[in-house]
């Protein structure tokens, strides 16, 4: 499914093929009767498709194109366009009920980053947020995305509005499905960790393609998708397919330390913890097994537990220790000065000029709607 979403005219009339049929009658001096005569069918019937009371079926154009020589696709192109334009008048007196459904999302968020058109008129965004997440009604709606709602509330501290996330997901999903990622082997992705992690001291311009490429190869779509209004969100993992599995970063944090070990985190729940689990983890929010898991996964991968706690045996620390670590360990000496302060080894106050703030190229590149 493309991000990107075109809305092509869409005339607000359309001819009943039953007044062509009365026009040509009446063109050709032919009656009614005679052409009942002429197709096989009762006089009633031909009142009935004239006065939009019933039909033309497949049977029936062919038995037009016959007696009166006008092509069977003709009159089935008319009968499919008149009919199709009756069922979008029906919907759109259907989707006046669709707007309190629609104004629990962001929707002008989502108009300002260009994943539907701005729009002042209510009855229209309710329609394009169906477009959106590519459902037919808000029933649908509840069951394509009910259950993962349901999932979000699993914690009693998540702030987030579930209908928020669902949308911030719902990007994620857009952006994936443009990914054409291979099978995903939890080998491979192992791999592709340990490559990741020696380009934490790159820049941004340099390491986003490159983590994403390793990802890909690895049967793991990764996104990043900022946060939308009433969200806390760090990231997400959920499986799409039995091969492919999605990571979603919110760039909340733009710290390198909160940054890397937030893909680790997620990395870890994609590695650990099965295919039908969803992980959308949310600043602040109880930590259950899991998340508590996939932080030690997140910590070790980084900083070798030994080799930390060797580090910190050796004394006080300071700014030429932390640069000779890191440089020893081949990651960003901020990696290493975020543990010490989420530790408590040193306050957050101390060598906070060691981490750099990440802008990356997914925030500048939105769809065009």
């Amino acid at each position: 499914m493309s991000s990107q979403r075109h809305y092509a005219f869409q005339p607000d009339y359309a001819v009943p093929p039953g007044e062509i049929l009365a026009e040509t009658l009446e063109a050709r001096g032919i009656s009614q009767a005679e052409l009942a005569s002429r197709c096989g069918l009762s006089e009633k019937h031909i009142s009935q498709v004239i006065h939009i009371k019933a039909s033309i079926s497949p049977e029936m154009a062919l038995r037009l194109e016959r007696a009166l020589g006008v092509r069977a696709t003709l009159w089935m192109n008319l009968e499919s366009m008149y009919r199709l334009h009756a069922a979008r008048i029906e919907e759109r007196s259907r989707v006046v009920d669709y707007i309190d459904w629609a104004r629990r999302f962001p929707i002008r968020s989502l108009a300002e980053r260009r994943w539907i058109r701005p729009s002042n008129d209510a009855e229209e965004q309710a329609r394009m947020l169906l477009d959106f997440f590519g459902v037919a009604s808000p029933s649908a709606w509840e069951s394509q995305y009910g259950k993962l709602a349901v999932a979000y509330r699993r914690s009693a501290a998540f702030r987030s509005s579930p209908d928020a996330v669902a949308a911030w997901m719902r990007i994620g999903e857009i952006k994936a499905a443009e990914i054409d990622t291979d099978p995903f082997e939890k080998s491979k992705f192992r791999e592709a960790l340990d490559a990741i992690r020696m380009l934490t001291s790159s820049g941004p311009s340099i390491f986003e393609p490159q983590m994403k490429e390793l990802c890909r190869e690895a049967g793991v779509a990764l996104v990043f998708v900022p946060e939308l209004p009433k969200t806390h969100l760090s990231g997400a993992t959920r499986w799409l397919a039995p091969g492919k599995a999605l990571i979603m970063q919110s760039l909340r944090f733009r710290s390198d330390d909160h940054f890397w070990f937030t893909f680790f985190h997620e990395a870890a729940h994609t590695l650990l913890h099965g295919k039908r689990a969803l992980f959308v983890d949310e600043v602040g929010m109880e930590a259950s097994a899991y998340e508590e898991e996939a932080d030690a996964f997140a910590a070790d991968h980084l900083i070798p537990r030994v080799s930390y706690q060797s580090f910190l045996a050796q004394g006080t620390i300071s700014r030429m220790r932390i640069l000779d670590f890191a440089s020893r360990l081949d990651i960003a000496p901020g990696i290493v000065v975020g543990r010490l302060q989420h530790d408590g080894v040193v306050p957050f106050s101390w060598f906070r000029d060691l981490k750099r703030t990440f802008v990356f190229a997914d925030e500048t590149h939105e769809p065009e709607v």
